[in-house]
């Protein structure tokens, strides 16, 4: 990619020397902005805006905008609204997480969301006197809200699994991890938005005031507008987590076992275990994935290895779960923990704890990118392949994929498996789910590590393909489609609204082009 930066920065600066970009003057209102140096056309601001996570596409913007408030974009969106035969798309970036190009503005605008949050700014984190919400900034990081809730006592009830995400930009998806079961995706977790629309207006809804932009924006993928603040529920913060994995040869063993764990009881409640996962481990990688968990000891992978030897098992699964608890019931944690794990059907032998505070835990992911970071290993091509897939179906899933497809390969990267329930989504909001009333997330977060992209890319296309000759009613997440057809199939029923939602807030369909669903 280094290779590949230079060359951008090499034809840009060209075509700045030619005046490409510069033969169209900006409106008066953002001519202010280029002149404070808050909207750039230099190669050392568009060339990071032209990648993403993936490192798979790149796609150069013509500007990139560096708003110092809301007013900027505010700004920006009312004169792309109302100027003439404007140009340019516009394109929200907070992380640059995408995986296919998804926050690119081919040719527009890209917008530099963590500008907002800078330090010269009035603080965009504020949790409530009663620690009953935080209002964030769209640009904030999950991991930064989290610390700020902290320090009163309380956090969010909903994450995903990395936590250094903004809050706008999950909140455009849906927001997924191992809570979603019992607390519902992060989109349903939020009281209140600050959204600009595509006209540049600033607009306060919820489910109660403009409740069709709210619901429209939450896993809208932005195609409606710009997250500005989000009004986050709260609820009081574990201390700690104790933190097990449970190894099983059986797939259906392994699913029966987690969704024992995730189904309410008769009155409702959920039982005591705060967050569910699980994993699979194919054979061929089995050794190296099980250490890349960073959970198991090198005798535990020792052990796990003889184990599916014995079974005979062409994979090896884990069920990952904790319990969070606090001083005021840390005395009663281990009993607690022994009367769910005596239920459950695992390998008997094969349940390994960890004790860790909250923050510990929540914050994982990110300790493994610093360590892949310092050998390399975390800036490579990510042909992610993410899928909700339905309960009835898992079972066939799991031996067209993962008994099938994968065996024989060299996987790199975790492949995270485990249900939620429906009922706690909201279905009037944007994301698209399966009909079924539990589905499993499927995550296969592949990484090309050994210069195989073509073949990680031609493997997730016979993934899907298996999927639909098999009859796996399944949505993709995170998805990158380029045809209309494909998105109307995603979105189902939705569609009509979708595109009803679209033609009312952004009519001129100027936002988010790089999910490819209106341009």
């Amino acid at each position: 990619m280094a290779v590949i930066y230079l060359l951008l920065v090499s034809l840009i600066a060209s075509s700045h020397a030619q005046g490409t970009y510069g033969d169209r003057p900006w409106p008066a209102t953002l001519a202010t902005l280029a002149a404070d140096g808050r909207l750039r056309t230099d190669p050392k601001a568009t060339v990071p805006a032209s990648m993403d996570f993936g490192n798979i596409t790149t796609a150069l913007p013509v500007a990139v905008l560096f708003p110092a408030s809301p007013d900027d974009l505010a700004a920006l969106l009312s004169a792309a609204y109302s100027t003439p035969q404007w140009p340019y798309t516009v394109a929200f970036r907070g992380r640059g997480h995408s995986i296919m190009g998804q926050a690119f503005a081919p040719g527009g605008v890209v917008v530099h969301m963590p500008s907002l949050g800078d330090a010269a700014s009035p603080p965009r984190i504020n949790v409530s006197a009663d620690g009953q919400y935080v209002d964030a900034g769209g640009e904030q990081m999950w991991i930064d809200v989290l610390r700020a809730a902290l320090a009163r006592g309380v956090a969010p009830r909903s994450w995903t699994d990395y936590l250094h995400l903004t809050v706008g930009g999950t909140l455009s998806n849906a927001g997924v991890s191992g809570q979603t079961f019992r607390q519902g995706p992060q989109i349903s977790n939020v009281y209140e938005l600050d959204v600009i629309t595509g006209y540049g207006e600033m607009v306060t809804c919820s489910k109660e005031l403009n409740a069709d932009l709210f619901d429209a924006v939450l896993g809208g993928l932005g195609q409606f507008g710009v997250i500005t603040r989000a009004r986050i529920a709260l609820e009081p913060a574990p201390s700690r987590a104790r933190w097990v994995r449970l190894v099983y040869t059986d797939f259906a063993t392994f699913t029966s076992d987690q969704e024992r764990l995730i189904a309410p009881r008769p009155d409702g409640a959920f039982g005591p275990m705060s967050y569910v996962e699980g994993s699979v481990h194919v054979n061929r990688s089995l050794t190296g994935s099980l250490k890349t968990t960073g959970f198991f000891s090198d005798a535990d992978v020792v052990r796990i290895v003889e184990l599916a030897a014995e079974r005979n098992a062409t994979s090896v699964y884990s069920i990952e779960a904790t319990l969070n608890y606090d001083n005021a019931t840390a005395a009663s944690v281990d009993q607690e923990l022994k009367s769910v794990l005596d239920e459950l059907n695992f390998e008997r032998g094969f349940a390994f704890e960890r004790d860790v505070s909250y923050v510990e835990f929540l914050d994982r992911v990110h300790n493994e990118e610093v360590a892949l970071d310092k050998v390399g290993m975390w800036r490579v091509p990510h042909p992610w392949l993410n899928l909700l897939v339905p309960r009835s179906c898992i079972a066939d899933f799991d031996r067209g994929v993962f008994k099938g497809i994968l065996q024989g390969t060299d996987v790199a990267g975790p492949l995270i498996v485990y249900p939620v329930n429906k009922s706690k989504w909201d279905y009037g909001m944007s994301a698209a789910t399966p009909a079924e009333d539990v589905f499993y997330v499927v995550s296969m977060l592949f990484s090309s590590v050994a210069n195989d992209l073509v073949r990680l890319q031609a493997q997730n296309r016979r993934i899907l393909r298996f999927c639909d000759l098999a009859g796996i009613g399944y949505k993709e997440y995170l998805v990158h489609y380029t045809s209309r057809g494909d998105w109307v199939r995603h979105f189902g029923g939705k569609w009509g609204w979708f595109v009803a939602m679209k033609d009312k807030y952004d009519p001129k369909k100027l936002l988010s082009p790089g999910q490819d669903i209106f341009n």
